[in-house]
């Protein structure tokens, strides 16, 4: 069953302060404050907005910077990257494809061993639910990303295994 990931009012009223700053304003959480920038705990984040898979724990790394750090995202479809010239840099921000919301940015500064990508994302932006209740927060088709074959866990869900 496919879901529809969307941005509804209801979910921009009840998004706190710093979370609509991020989201919507295109805003940046101070480094090493954000709730999931030390979460190791297995499961995927998904956009605070609308609900939609956007990380999942396996790509996750500490790159030192302050914010959640990935390698990949679940999907590649999941994600918008744009030109981003603020603040006197060049950068390629990344928004989620359905709700719009910026969650932050992607560097080629990641480990060279997992695709040399660094997506740096801001813990405000993103809703972590842990592997054991996937299921019954209807995101079940995802626990596959956390088996003990860890050769798969680079593919994208849902991507065709050859």
């Amino acid at each position: 069953m496919s879901h529809q990931y969307r941005k509804s009012p209801a979910a921009v009223d009840a998004l706190s302060p710093e979370q609509y700053q991020v989201t919507q304003e295109n805003g940046t959480e101070l480094p090493f404050t954000g709730e999931h920038c030390n979460n190791h705990e297995p499961g995927i984040y998904v956009d605070i907005v609308s609900g939609e898979p956007l990380f999942a724990s396996v790509n996750k790394f500490d790159s030192g910077s302050g914010w959640p750090s990935f390698t990949q995202p679940i999907n590649a479809d999941s994600l918008v990257e744009r030109r981003d010239r603020s603040h006197f840099m060049d950068r390629v921000e990344v928004r989620s494809a359905h709700a719009d919301s910026h969650l932050g940015h992607v560097f080629p500064d990641g480990p060279a061993e997992a695709g040399g990508l660094r997506y740096c994302i801001n813990s405000a932006s993103l809703r972590f639910i842990h592997r054991d209740d996937l299921e019954a927060q209807g995101y079940g088709q995802y626990l596959g990303l956390f088996t003990k074959d860890t050769s798969e866990q680079h593919h994208s869900v849902g991507e065709e295994k050859s």
